[in-house]
């Protein structure tokens, strides 16, 4: 303990790392690509979150703060990217947040028994979200048992999970025809399309780098627990993944509830103690996710703001401890708006469209951190590197390459329309306009900002 601040000890930043990165509500949209989501999982932990996870280790121990992926952007490219990154990274956190508030109601459904009106559904999403922003008003030290208990919840969820559909592979079978041609991937552009939720359920490690304030020691901190972090993350992902393949056919999984779906398909009940219990620590589950995102997204938001690359608004903090009233209170309005409007909306999955366009502009905001970690080597070359990424320059290129070609090609299958029958634009034209809406209102804040290069 430093000044009275409580710190963070190792063993608490790699079950952040855990509560920040294992996303179980995108259980079911990875599910839903079939056998072949096994090739993906494979080709993307290594091509991807690999390369990944060492640079962001490089970065978050080289340039230490609270600017995360936005000082590091900034670095390489100039303010103009760094308001783009911070913006796309910022605003695709009050999206999340909405779809996750429309689960709720299911959630307690799931738990009680009861059906809730419009009316009673609209009150809980509310309630949700300003639990959320009220909780990042406070330094993250102060909610280390929420981001522990959120992944240690996670781990039981994906390792019942995971348990659960091995049993029920011994017991009844193999849910799922599993042939050499199954297991490869289709390259079909329903499948495709889903690749980019594997790649969001492995993004988040430069959060960690934003919590350095709050670490014993965050040079030796960041990379380690990156590193664990990343590992068992891989490992409870493939398990729970394969607990799903092997015991619940495809298309009895839902996008929006796939995790207590599968519980209830496994045990063959949609109710009872058990199932009630999962749902709530579900629920557990998604308010550690915004707990643990709330900060490393509202702490670029004002670093930025400061800088002036973000609105003024974003950097208003409160005295007593530093942390931003403005860009929580944005979080929880913006949020509001859209699960106010929700209901006008045509008969939907609210959830997968919400969390779509959150996915979006999401990995929108890490396509110049690959590039700016390059860059950054060849222009500040004397800056100490307390955890340096090793090879030569070619195997350095091939790391940036990898992974930011990869977003490049995900962004192209989930936001463009490429099919062009009805139901294919109703599910992805949303996401397209929405996506093109928030790109240009990023374009006129350094507009009117007068960001200059």
């Amino acid at each position: 303990m430093e000044n009275g601040k409580k710190k963070f000890s190792l063993f608490s930043a790699i079950l952040s790392v855990i509560c920040v990165v294992f996303v179980a509500e995108a259980a079911a949209p990875v599910a839903a690509i079939g056998n072949s989501q096994f090739f993906w999982w494979i080709v993307l932990i290594v091509a991807f979150l690999l390369p990944y996870g060492l640079i962001t280790s490089e970065l978050g121990t080289t340039y230490t703060g609270k600017g995360g992926l936005y000082d590091w952007i900034t670095k390489a490219f100039g303010h103009r990217w760094g308001s783009r990154a911070s913006w796309f990274y910022w605003v695709n956190f009050p999206l999340w947040m909405a779809s996750l508030a429309v689960l709720c109601p299911d959630l307690l459904h799931t738990m009680f028994g009861f059906q809730l009106n419009t009316g009673i559904s609209l009150l809980i999403e509310l309630i949700f979200i300003w639990v959320i922003v009220l909780i990042s008003l406070y330094p993250v030290s102060d909610s280390v048992w929420i981001l522990n208990g959120g992944a240690v919840i996670k781990v039981f969820l994906a390792l019942a999970l995971g348990c659960l559909g091995v049993y029920s592979a011994l017991t009844k079978g193999v849910a799922n025809h599993y042939t050499l041609a199954s297991l490869l991937p289709s390259f079909d552009l329903h499948s495709l399309s889903f690749i980019s939720v594997i790649i969001f359920n492995l993004l988040g490690f430069e959060v960690i780098c934003t919590f350095a304030d709050s670490m014993e020691n965050p040079k030796k901190q960041i990379p380690q627990s990156i590193i664990i972090g990343g590992i068992v993350i891989a490992a409870i992902y493939t398990f729970s993944a394969f607990g799903i393949g092997v015991a619940i056919p495809t298309d009895k999984l839902s996008t929006s509830s796939g995790l207590v779906d599968s519980f209830q398909v496994m045990l063959g009940t949609p109710t009872g103690w058990f199932i009630s219990l999962i749902a709530f620590l579900f629920l557990l589950t998604l308010v550690g996710n915004m707990v643990s995102w709330s900060q490393g997204v509202n702490n670029i938001a004002s670093y930025a703001a400061d800088n002036g690359d973000m609105p003024k608004f974003f950097s208003k903090r409160r005295a007593s401890n530093g942390i931003s009233w403005g860009a929580a209170l944005m979080n929880g309005i913006v949020a509001t708006f859209i699960v106010v409007i929700a209901p006008l909306l045509p008969n939907q999955d609210l959830f997968w469209s919400f969390f779509s366009l959150n996915l979006v502009l999401f990995l929108l905001s890490y396509i110049p951190v690959f590039p700016a970690f390059y860059k950054l080597r060849k222009i500040d070359p004397d800056q100490p590197r307390p955890f340096k990424v090793s090879g030569s320059s070619s195997m350095l290129k091939v790391y940036m390459a990898l992974p930011m070609i990869i977003i490049i090609i995900s962004l192209i299958f989930t936001a463009v329309p490429l099919q062009y029958d009805k139901a294919s634009l109703t599910e992805q034209l949303p996401i397209t306009i929405g996506a093109i809406i928030f790109i240009i209102i990023g374009e006129l804040i350094i507009k009117v900002k007068k960001i200059q290069k």
